[in-house]
């Protein structure tokens, strides 16, 4: 595998002069090849006593962790599954502690470590990354941590980045995509398209900005929306995504793959104001309502299959339980992670594998007034403003819950995009 000397000047220092160390920096730079590289080889010949694998979950700890150790290094690591406690790697036993685990911050309170990996660090509580540190307390004890680049106000960016020089045992690295040298120009190029705005600085660009203003900031009628009747021929029928609401609206989206290899959202069914009626409805109101709609309703011109899912917010028990009873098919818990929705739905606005038919009014009401909530940002927090969302959750819930079913295919019209002359 070629490296960067960047990249090789950064593993020298982590398993030589610094006792923590942190790589920040665009996506796909190269940064969580070269740390995991490090971390092996410091753990080859790490002092005695526990060593732990943080993250976000452990879902993203395997993907982004345990299964790259698996591909670089085949030997240095042994079976694992999603839920697994533990994992030999390089001959020793470590720990796998996702951040929303119930029991993860008792289980970093019990130890005592000699090192430890960390993914994502900005996803991590700073209450937990705090005592983390407190508890690598083994003589020469060592930590390497990996991020994308978060809001400046972000307590990582300034409690430690910020301090740099005053941080003796610390090593910052910042990477772009020039310092991985396993990336083709046409890849760059292509990444370079898929973002825009706030994620193009971060993502692209590896900066820590703010995120301000429109989180559409790319949302444009005249690209983004379709006639309805003018839809191409529909393959596949991802799901419907519910936002479930008693006071609030209640929105559902259809998300399909055309023909032409981009998605759409295809249909919408609302519950509000405009059409409540009687006011507050029982969940079974609600639920007869919706199947209703699905049973009955053309929901594209040259559409000849029903969603393969029926996506509900988890916080909707009672919502799904009713929808069960009355005979819904695939259902399924929303992946509810804003940002990564958010981003989901900005990276196929801006590179066009994302549309959305004029029938989806709500959706299309709600999104060019969708923004973040200054006050989140001031204290180093990403959130968007609570209001206006119902439609935009719902489309996010259907987007990000099905991704491994449709990334293949968005991939390759992505692809074709960027090589049209």
């Amino acid at each position: 595998m070629e490296l960067s000397l960047k990249q090789i000047k950064s593993w020298d220092a982590s398993t030589s002069r610094d006792h923590f160390t942190l790589w920040d920096g665009a996506i796909r730079s190269g940064k969580t090849i070269i740390s995991i590289m490090s971390f092996l080889s410091w753990l080859a010949s790490a002092p005695h006593g526990p060593v732990a694998i943080l993250g976000k979950t452990r879902i993203t700890i395997i993907r982004n962790v345990l299964d790259v150790i698996a591909m670089i290094e085949p030997k240095a690591i042994g079976g694992y599954g999603l839920n697994s406690d533990r994992v030999k790697i390089m001959g020793r036993w470590v720990w796998i502690i996702g951040a929303n685990d119930a029991q993860a911050e008792s289980k970093i309170r019990g130890l005592t470590l000699a090192g430890a990996y960390v993914d994502e660090a900005t996803l991590l509580p700073e209450a937990m990354f705090v005592q983390l540190l407190g508890r690598l307390s083994v003589q020469d004890a060592r930590l390497f941590a990996t991020t994308n680049p978060d809001s400046p106000a972000h307590w990582l960016k300034t409690n430690y980045i910020d301090r740099a020089h005053v941080l003796q045992d610390w090593g910052f690295h910042h990477f772009t995509m020039d310092d991985n040298p396993g990336l083709t120009p046409e890849y760059i190029a292509a990444k370079k398209k898929e973002f825009t705005g706030l994620w193009y600085r971060r993502f692209i660009q590896g900066e820590w900005v703010s995120a301000e203003g429109a989180v559409y900031d790319m949302w444009d009628p005249e690209k983004h929306v379709v006639e309805w009747d003018e839809l191409p021929r529909m393959v596949n029928a991802y799901a419907v995504g519910i936002d479930y609401g008693t006071q609030n609206p209640t929105a559902a989206l259809i998300l399909a793959m055309g023909e032409d290899g981009i998605l759409y959202f295809v249909d919408e069914w609302r519950l509000d104001s405009t059409n409540r009626g009687h006011g507050t409805w029982t969940d079974a109101e609600q639920s007869q309502a919706l199947l209703n709609w699905l049973h009955t309703t053309t929901h594209a011109p040259r559409m000849d299959v029903q969603p393969r899912r029926i996506i509900v917010d988890p916080a909707a028990a009672s919502f799904k339980v009713q929808l069960k009873q009355d005979g819904a098919w695939g259902l399924t818990d929303a992946n509810n992670d804003v940002l990564y929705g958010i981003r989901l739905m900005a990276n196929g606005l801006n590179a066009g594998w994302l549309k959305i038919a004029n029938r989806c009014q709500g959706l299309i009401k709600e999104t060019p007034g969708y923004s973040w909530d200054p006050k989140a940002q001031a204290a180093g927090t990403d959130k968007p403003i609570k209001t206006a969302d119902h439609s935009l959750d719902a489309a996010r819930y259907a987007l990000a819950t099905t991704e491994r079913l449709w990334r293949r295919t968005v991939d390759d019209t992505a692809h074709r995009f960027t090589h049209t002359p």
